[in-house]
């Protein structure tokens, strides 16, 4: 751990307080700061699933015991493409 000596706003560390759920400032900070870090990873994976190309064609072929499911319009359901 890093030791640091810093100027805090106190009306946003204890917003920040009550959000999280934390008792003391140090826990407030740390678990802010890696709120953010994991929010951050998540961005990171989500684009990386966006541009991802994906082929469900012929999927409802792939599961065992008799078919499984039709994936092959997944995205465009999951934009709200295809009319209902």
């Amino acid at each position: 751990m890093t030791r640091i000596t810093v100027d805090v706003n106190e009306e946003w560390l204890d917003a920040a307080k009550e959000a999280l759920g934390t008792d003391t400032k140090v826990a407030t900070i740390n678990e802010a700061l890696r709120t953010f870090a994991v929010r951050r990873q998540a961005a990171e994976a989500i684009a990386v699933f966006r541009n991802a190309e994906m082929d469900f064609s012929g999927s409802e072929e792939s599961w065992g015991y008799g078919g499984g499911r039709d994936l092959s319009r997944l995205a465009e359901d999951a934009r709200g493409e295809r009319a209902a």
